[in-house]
């Protein structure tokens, strides 16, 4: 871990929103930072696509891979037609 010197306004500001969604004041700016980024590396990407693209990742976080089995054909049934 890694001691940061941060402005009290922005720590402030961030025990705000971290109370109103129910993250720590730490996890907020984690989230500032990865959303800050992201729009850093794509300028073109409004905010509201930024968050959906973050909640994608963490649907997927807890999903099931499908997998995918080989089904055999039934007797007399031909590749080609």
């Amino acid at each position: 871990m890694t001691t940061v010197n941060l402005s009290d306004s922005l720590v402030a500001n961030a025990k705000r929103y971290a109370a109103a969604f129910s993250r720590s004041t730490p996890k907020q700016i984690e989230h500032w930072a990865k959303i800050g980024k992201i729009a850093e590396e794509n300028p073109d990407l409004p905010y509201e696509f930024i968050q959906d693209i973050l909640l994608a990742l963490e649907d997927t976080e807890d999903a099931t891979p499908f997998e995918f089995t080989q089904i055999e054909k039934p007797e007399g049934v031909n590749e080609g037609h």
